[in-house]
């Protein structure tokens, strides 16, 4: 059985298809944007301030289908700068403490509205 997840808590899908889906005890998650679910057409602001917006909306996705950050597997977070993948990286720092889930960082060109980054994440059910 597949389960998809959705939650006011993270952007809605611009598409066809679901903030994420639950199968085997593993969440997968669709690639999230730095959009405020509450305002979709707020400022992004900075790449900090993103990178909380979308770890903010990952955590809420993670919730509502079981899990949470703790439980992350794998992330693979897009850039369109890799010059601020420090900052990004401080800023996971800050939110998963001393857990550290497998990770790639891609980097790519523009993103829709001009936003840093995007990231899909894998993560485990909790038991």
């Amino acid at each position: 059985m597949i389960d998809t997840i959705h939650t006011p808590d993270a952007p809605r899908p611009a598409g066809h298809y679901s903030q994420a889906v639950v199968h085997g005890g593993t969440v997968y998650v669709a690639g999230i944007l730095p959009f405020d679910p509450a305002d979709p057409d707020a400022p992004l602001g900075s790449i900090r301030d993103q990178t909380r917006r979308v770890l903010t909306s990952l955590q809420g996705v993670l919730e509502a289908a079981g899990s949470g950050l703790d439980r992350l597997l794998q992330v693979t977070v897009y850039v369109t700068d890799l010059g601020s993948w420090g900052q990004v990286n401080e800023v996971f720092a800050e939110f998963l403490g001393d857990h550290r889930p497998a990770r790639a960082v891609v980097p790519v060109l523009p993103l829709k509205r001009n936003a840093g980054l995007e990231l899909m994440a894998v993560a485990a059910v909790r038991e």
